[in-house]
């Protein structure tokens, strides 16, 4: 799987359950082969489903913690480090490059949370490549985040990946842990409307909001978000995205992955890959 030596690709993960950290399956595996194949960024922005605060910020500091925004799950995933470096001068590049649009530089306040180095821990081990992360305003409508995805595409020509992290589909009130790769066909058919339009015309995405499917894959729109970035980006000029895995868990949760500026891309269909914890948390912001 090629992408462009010019130009960084985009990719936005769905990434499941924050077990997937620690886990080996078809999509871990699918995410591993990703950073192996691709050319190595100069850094990592991810957009990630799990800093939806009321603003726009990305964060600056050298050396960003590992957040662990999640209860329930084992001692070792609570353990866990992805100690990748920060770096402030690419975040003040991100907040020239975005202007007019008003984005912060977080210096001391957040970090890592699971939505990044879950994926991050497989597509770079090593922690080495430097990672920045950038809020989802939940003040703004949605076509802001789109119209922001637009503005980050420049930094693709500057060795800057983008990586996007949420779910198409993500309802974990209607999660049934006996369907552990298993897909209620509303999830099914709002994955496959997704991919649909993504193949025919990105910007239009948020026409998807009317499909009668929306509201019960799309509960809360924190996991749908991270992928208008990359619509957004699309519809800057690359035209289609590319679907790289699909896979669907615990009835209600789309694994689906795609890619811009990903050439020939395979899609891995992913089957029994779905990681169930012990405990399911009760609250929608865990997973």
């Amino acid at each position: 799987m090629m992408a462009s030596s010019t130009r960084m690709p985009a990719l936005f993960i769905g990434h499941g359950s924050p077990m997937n950290t620690l886990e080996e399956n078809d999509f871990t595996r699918a995410w591993g082969a990703l950073g192996r194949a691709l050319p190595r960024p100069r850094a990592v922005l991810c957009v990630s489903a799990h800093w939806y605060i009321g603003a726009s910020a990305v964060t600056a500091m050298r050396s960003p913690r590992t957040i662990h925004d999640f209860y329930g799950f084992t001692r070792e995933l609570n353990e866990f480090q992805y100690p990748a470096p920060g770096d402030p001068d690419i975040a003040s590049e991100i907040v020239e490059a975005v202007k007019p649009t008003w984005v912060g530089l977080d210096n001391d306040q957040w970090g890592l949370d699971h939505g990044t180095w879950s994926v991050l821990a497989h597509l770079y081990p090593e922690a080495d490549v430097p990672v920045l992360q950038l809020s989802i305003n939940a003040l703004k409508p949605m076509d802001y985040h789109l119209n922001l995805g637009a503005q980050l595409d420049a930094l693709r020509d500057s060795g800057v990946m983008v990586v996007a992290s949420g779910n198409v589909v993500h309802n974990l009130r209607m999660m049934q842990r006996h369907l552990p790769d298993g897909a209620f066909d509303w999830n099914e058919r709002f994955d496959r409307a997704v991919e649909e339009q993504l193949a025919e015309d990105p910007g239009a995405i948020l026409q998807l909001m009317d499909h009668g499917d929306y509201d019960k894959a799309v509960p809360t729109p924190d996991h749908f978000i991270p992928l208008l970035y990359l619509a957004g980006m699309a519809r800057a000029g690359e035209g289609a995205l590319n679907p790289l895995v699909h896979g669907f868990a615990m009835g209600s949760l789309s694994m689906t992955c795609y890619g811009l500026g990903v050439e020939a891309a395979r899609t891995i269909e992913a089957e029994g890959a779905a990681t169930v914890p012990d405990r399911v948390p009760a609250d929608q912001s865990n997973i």
